[in-house]
């Protein structure tokens, strides 16, 4: 797990890319839309931020070749009925859950044979 709590924020699209802040920080900007994923202390004034999200890291660096691995966290989530929010970057991906959801989460993904430390 990555320690702290995480805030997931959406800016309007014409908004400038907020300067960087905190060990944790990913901007993805598209057509329409601009988000911000960091820690909550360093969210951005934006029009809407959800805090509270808590994120686990996938361990090691996954091969680009891998197929199933986002599928098999996502899977046993859903089947808990926990909501999850994804980011990959280039060695590998994480996935944030909401704060409360977390003790089921580990739950479920211990039960799906997943190790969650």
């Amino acid at each position: 797990m990555v320690p702290g709590s995480f805030a997931i924020c959406r800016l309007p699209v014409s908004d400038p890319i907020p300067e960087p802040a905190g060990a944790f920080w990913s901007v993805t900007r598209t057509a329409d839309e601009l988000s911000v994923v960091c820690e909550e202390g360093h969210a951005p004034f934006a029009p809407r931020v959800e805090a509270g999200w808590v994120c686990l890291r996938v361990d090691g660096t996954l091969d680009f070749s891998l197929t199933g691995v986002l599928s098999s966290i996502a899977e046993p989530l859903a089947q808990a009925g926990i909501s999850l929010f994804v980011m990959s970057t280039y060695d590998t991906d994480y996935v944030l859950l909401k704060r409360e959801s977390l003790p089921a989460a580990i739950r479920a993904l211990r039960d799906a044979g997943h190790q969650v430390g």
